[in-house]
């Protein structure tokens, strides 16, 4: 899997319903110019997901941005589709709290 010059990594899709997403298929950053959507991501040091935007026609349709625990856990998931926007919060055991 390679980034491209931004830091992003492109995927087809993602697989499961929990936080994070989970990101499959890889794509080539040389195979975009042929889609019309696919995900784009970005990742810290130590290969969490922190950023995740499908892509359709250029534009944003929906953006998951995750904030992790200094040991490691899920602590914060901000999503947005559209104009809405929707905060997920985790408790130190990884349990969805209300936000």
């Amino acid at each position: 899997m390679q980034a491209d010059s931004d830091g992003y990594y492109y995927f087809l899709t993602y697989s499961g319903v929990s936080l994070p997403l989970k990101l499959t298929s890889p794509l080539d950053p040389n195979d975009l110019n042929n889609r019309n959507t696919f995900f784009r991501a970005r990742y810290d040091e130590a290969e969490r997901l922190l950023l995740c935007e499908k892509m359709v026609y250029g534009e944003v349709e929906l953006r998951h941005a995750y904030e992790y625990r200094a040991e490691g856990g899920l602590a914060r998931a901000l999503i947005l589709m559209g104009e809405d926007e929707t905060e997920v919060l985790f408790d130190e055991n990884g349990k969805q709290t209300v936000a």
